[in-house]
């Protein structure tokens, strides 16, 4: 059957003739109002007294009940948002109820709740002489009860669309949690907190239901407008259109003032524009004068060694398992493939995961049973987690502000740190206006400033460019070099780890592959992703009568095998293969023939992938003029050769 489309909409016209019938149907009553208002009398109407005093009240219980909502539903909305509790889905059916309840039975559950006769009204008529019903503050109640569920579900929406790592980081710095929810939780879900307000407050102001069966239509004390809309409709029904469009042009305004904001926002969308820096290549030299990266790593002149030291002691269970011990002032770069529990390390030593638990020891104290925020331990994540409401300068600020420091010297210190990582001209920018790399360095400089006692890197440094790379890992090597502490880096690179890590941890599914000085990771990698990392050739597979036979199929033939049976990793450096276009002739022991499947650049060198039936994938490196002479292309099919004393095994 052909579908058929309506013209300009593209919309189906099945789907298209109903949801025009639904907005008609919406907007027909709005229409009415509008017709049929006496617009000669509009001001006579709504300047009677009792309408003045009507709508003078209402503001009065409407403002109320914001406050009072404000009070309640946001320290539940972030309760729904971020904790997991028993009984989290029944707490969030509760709030849900006074939204869907006939707002008549709603005033009846008050006053079986709160009235005279109710199960708490005895209590507080007895203890403080308080009566709800039939007085103002009754009136304050039931429109809190039928309104505060509007702020709560959309606080909770814009929480959830929050990523906790920016409430993580702040804990890491230092932040208490009232801290964190007061200057980093509120002003980023601002948006959301003020579209929740806005509704909860036209909610309260349009209540009648509940309010006239729980506190009465007494003038002046519970009469609200809505009330006075019911009354008037008895004796003067033009009177009552007219406030019943003064009610309706209010609400409108609070719609058309929120934009759409009701459905919610994600908390990590800032307003402002976007940077106009697309990469950290672009970014602004420093100005003449200025500190620049080069100049500025840290010395023993410009940053006394710390009085105090922290060793380090880990015992980690739960997905990960190991003991993890480090001398004051060592870097251990971790590394292994995605899923190795690299991450879940760094959070399990935070103490901000289920997964894995870290029994850690920061020199001679014990921070096992202590929150994130008074560990003394500091993080960086992958994505920086910049605080988007703050500026550079404050950002890296932050955690010295946290532990205390005065805000003068705060700043003061923060700046020079800013200006050590070659971003100081951009401390007054926020973060949607750095590129990626420039905010990767705000990042690494306000962890630095907090002066943890462990310092948690995750990828510090993947956003820069290779040029900036080097600047700023030759500063935090400087810094590295006198910090009392120990630092762990989570890393991909495999020039990061050789150049910044006294150790180098392997992972691979939790547990520990190897632990090595970079010399000997470098030499003996125990891991297939260490030795491909470091750009060699890496087969597993065990030693057997024939020759060392491959896990992925094949064989090869070795110098020196192991005892048969022996599990073992081969190492083929790719400079050690040899490419041919016809079958080589001499001495080579392992020949394959293969089809090149793609050619990369490495500086003055060609890296060649080569897959094949006979073994696994292999790399080889060589130079354009060889690539050029064998007439090298994706699809041509060549011959490779591996001498057997080029072949290192490294027993698993």
């Amino acid at each position: 059957m052909r579908r058929m489309r309506a013209r300009g909409t593209g919309a189906p016209v099945a789907l298209a003739l109903p949801a025009l019938l639904a907005i008609a149907f919406l907007l027909l009553p709005l229409l009415g109002i509008l017709v049929r208002t006496p617009w000669g009398d509009l001001g006579t109407h709504l300047t009677t007294p009792g309408v003045v005093e009507a709508l003078r009240l209402s503001l009065l219980v409407s403002f109320w009940a914001l406050g009072l909502s404000l009070v309640l539903g946001v320290p539940l909305a972030w309760l729904l948002a971020r904790v997991r509790f028993p009984g989290r889905t029944l707490v969030r059916a509760l709030v849900l109820l006074p939204m869907v309840l006939p707002p008549t039975v709603g005033g009846v559950a008050l006053l079986l709740g709160f009235g005279r006769r109710g199960l708490l009204g005895p209590w507080l008529e007895g203890s403080f002489g308080i009566t709800l019903p039939f007085h103002t503050s009754g009136a304050v109640i039931a429109a809190t009860f039928v309104a505060m569920p509007f702020l709560i579900i959309s606080l909770e929406g814009t929480l959830a669309g929050m990523r906790p790592a920016y409430e993580e980081t702040a804990a890491s710095l230092g932040a208490s949690p009232v801290r964190v929810f007061l200057t980093v939780t509120l002003p980023m879900v601002a948006p959301g907190l003020a579209a929740g307000a806005a509704l909860t407050w036209a909610r309260a102001l349009g209540e009648f239901g509940a309010t006239i069966t729980f506190a009465g239509n007494l003038p002046g004390t519970t009469q609200t407008l809505p009330l006075q809309v019911y009354l008037l409709l008895q004796d003067s029904p033009e009177a009552a259109t007219s406030v019943s469009l003064l009610l309706l042009a209010i609400a409108m305004g609070v719609l058309i003032a929120l934009r759409g904001r009701w459905t919610g926002v994600t908390a990590d969308r800032v307003p402002g524009r976007a940077s106009s820096l697309p990469d950290d290549t672009d970014a602004p030299s420093a100005p003449s004068g200025s500190a620049g990266p080069d100049d500025t790593a840290l010395t023993p002149g410009t940053s006394p060694a710390p009085a105090e030291h922290w060793p380090l002691h880990a015992e980690v269970t739960g997905f990960n398992q190991l003991v993890l011990d480090a001398e004051p002032g060592t870097t251990i770069a971790v590394v292994g493939p995605n899923g190795a529990g690299k991450t879940t390390l760094l959070r399990a030593l935070l103490g901000l995961t289920p997964r894995a638990h870290a029994a850690l020891r920061l020199g001679d104290r014990d921070v096992t049973a202590l929150p994130p925020h008074r560990r003394g331990v500091a993080w960086v994540p992958q994505d920086g987690a910049l605080f988007p409401h703050l500026t550079a300068l404050a950002n890296t600020a932050y955690g010295l502000r946290a532990h205390g420091v005065p805000r003068a010297e705060a700043r003061r210190s923060a700046g020079e740190w800013l200006d050590r990582l070659g971003v100081g001209q951009l401390a007054h920018r926020k973060p949607h206006q750095l590129s990626g790399g420039q905010a990767q360095r705000v990042a690494l400089a306000r962890a630095l400033a907090a002066r943890p006692r462990l310092l948690l890197l995750d990828e510090p440094l993947a956003a820069l460019d290779q040029t900036t790379r080097a600047r700023v890992r030759h500063t935090l090597r400087g810094h590295l070099d006198g910090f009392g502490g120990v630092c762990l880096i989570v890393t991909h690179d495999p020039v990061e780890a050789v150049s910044l890590a006294d150790r180098v941890l392997v992972l691979d599914d939790g547990r520990v592959l190897q632990d090595a000085p970079p010399a000997e990771v470098t030499r003996n990698p125990r891991s297939p992703w260490v030795a491909r990392m470091l750009g060699r050739n890496a087969w597993a597979g065990r030693s057997g009568p024939a020759g060392f036979e491959l896990a992925a199929g094949g064989r090869l033939i070795v110098a020196e095998p192991p005892a048969e049976g022996a599990a073992a990793l081969a190492i083929i450096a790719p400079e050690a293969v040899s490419v041919h276009r016809e079958r080589p002739a001499g001495s080579p022991r392992n020949v394959w023939r293969g089809t090149v499947r793609e050619i990369t650049a490495l500086g003055s060198r060609l890296r060649v992938l080569i897959t094949s039936d006979e073994a696994p994938d292999l790399v080889a490196e060589i130079t354009p003029q060889s690539a050029a002479e064998l007439g090298l292309a994706d699809g041509v099919s060549v011959w490779t050769s591996v001498k057997a004393t080029e072949v290192t095994l490294v027993a698993l």
